[in-house]
């Protein structure tokens, strides 16, 4: 189970505030709620979640809770969950969010894509996406990406991004099965990683 969240906080020290959509070249990423349950219901297969910690639901009202708890989470500035569409004819892709964990300063990024549209770098585009949204808007050092040694795909993510392996865990997940898991740590941008250590020589003269 993850730790509890900690607010996320904008540049100008206040609460975050989800954006109405995040677009990208070929994806919107929109905030989560009620009308994508049935979507997500269908879409979030044991096949999907081999390597995730959450389990497959068994039925609607679990989708439905998810999707009310994430619209509170979304509320209190600890969590922004997105549906992730085609830009084109808004079809379902899938879910990606960010989470504040214990370190707001640094955020856990995490993103599933329904089967038929893996192998097309909409994984990649998502979450390059949301990371320059954050990083324009909120106060944080980097990033967190938990992913399973075997999920390769996603891997490569983190890694394109610039992630290394911080930290290596067991962990037992919902549906009973135990994932070898990477904590990738993402790096801001090169110029943001200088605008925050501007930032951070400034408060200590101050």
């Amino acid at each position: 189970m993850r730790e509890a969240s900690q607010p996320l906080k904008t540049l100008e020290g206040q609460v975050v505030s989800c954006p109405e959509k995040i677009e990208g070249l070929r994806l919107l990423l929109k905030p989560m709620v009620s009308e994508y349950a049935d979507e997500i219901f269908k879409e979030f297969t044991p096949e999907i979640t081999t390597y995730m910690f959450p389990r497959s639901p068994s039925h609607i009202s679990e989708t439905e809770q998810f999707v009310a708890d994430a619209c509170k989470q979304r509320e209190a500035g600890t969590d922004l969950g997105f549906v992730i569409l085609d830009k084109e004819d808004g079809e379902f892709l899938g879910v990606c969010g960010l989470h504040g964990t214990r370190n707001a300063r640094e955020p856990e990024l995490g993103i599933w894509l329904k089967k038929a549209a893996h192998k097309k770098g909409l994984g990649r585009e998502a979450i390059s996406v949301l990371k320059a949204w954050c990083e324009q808007t909120l106060s944080i050092d980097g990033f967190v990406y938990p992913v399973d040694r075997r999920n390769q795909p996603s891997r490569k993510i983190a890694e394109a991004l610039g992630g290394k392996v911080a930290a290596e865990k067991k962990v037992v997940n919902m549906s009973g099965g135990e994932l070898d898991e990477l904590i990738y740590l993402i790096p801001l941008s090169p110029p943001l990683m200088t605008s925050a250590l501007r930032r951070t020589r400034n408060k200590g003269t101050s």
